[in-house]
């Protein structure tokens, strides 16, 4: 089982056939080695696909497991009829049923970024990273109202990853606004940010995390020490109490797990996918 390897075929990016199939291998406790192979989008290379395929199971020793999302039934023709590997194909085990389930056709696109630069959404969501990239860490007060989502913190505590997982996965307008020393002598939050207050959410992080991280871009600062993080964190949190600010930690959560719980949250009403 240790030596497997899983290919990721498409006619596309291959990103849907990616994501779902390391959704499903991430119930296993097995490794494999992962190959990508996108834009398979003519016979030729359908062939050549297939012969990479075959001689990973050879050297292997082992059947090699293939996600697959390509639309084109003559290229899937291809990889059908000469793959020797476990083969999985994502448009036929969801698509094709809830076609006859729906009683329509889908659109059998290649990929759902083929004519994504004429869509609105696609639009919005970089309006959105442009936005976030012009918020981040306080750079600029202009336009908050129109930011989704405000994430307030201590200095590396994970609002930047986060504002741009919103931007880039869900089309939010986030800004994020680090909470510095002067914050922590007022006891309140940055004047900026009381308008908003139903767009806010806090992130903090284990002071031994925080020293750990600031090490990496400070080493042997005061900013860095744990002395500080100690007192950044532990003032933090009490603005965010005062404030009834919703809150959470980041110490040991993913930038997924983080954006799922502020969307939980806050639920903005404005979500592109």
């Amino acid at each position: 089982m240790s030596n497997r390897t899983v290919f990721f075929v498409s006619d596309g990016t291959g990103i849907t056939a990616e994501t779902f199939g390391n959704a499903i291998l991430a119930q296993f406790e097995v490794k494999f080695r992962h190959v990508r192979l996108p834009f398979v989008d003519s016979i030729d290379k359908a062939e050549q696909a297939v012969r990479q395929i075959n001689h990973a199971g050879v050297i292997d020793g082992n059947k090699p497991i293939v996600f697959t999302t390509v639309v084109n039934t003559g290229i899937l023709d291809v990889i059908t009829q000469g793959c020797q590997g476990m083969l999985l194909d994502l448009f036929q085990t969801f698509v094709q049923p809830l076609e006859t389930e729906l009683g329509v056709k889908s659109n059998h696109r290649v990929g759902r970024f083929s004519d994504v630069s004429k869509s609105e959404e696609y639009q919005s969501r970089i309006e959105a990273i442009n936005f976030s990239l012009a918020h981040d860490d306080g750079q600029s007060n202009v336009d908050l109202v129109q930011s989704d989502v405000i994430l307030v913190g201590v200095s590396r505590s994970g609002k930047t990853p986060t504002s741009l997982y919103l931007a880039m996965q869900y089309g939010l307008k986030a800004s994020n606004y680090p909470l510095i020393p002067e914050d922590f002598e007022r006891g309140q939050l940055p004047p900026a940010l009381k308008p908003h207050h139903g767009k806010l959410f806090g992130l903090t992080i284990q002071p031994e995390r925080l020293s750990e991280i600031r090490n990496e871009r400070r080493p042997n600062s005061r900013y860095a020490s744990l002395e500080n993080c100690r007192m950044e964190v532990r003032e933090a949190e009490a603005m965010m109490r005062r404030s009834g600010i919703r809150w959470l930690s980041t110490t040991t959560k993913s930038i997924e797990e983080i954006a799922t719980t502020i969307l939980q949250e806050l639920r903005p009403e404005r979500l592109d996918y």
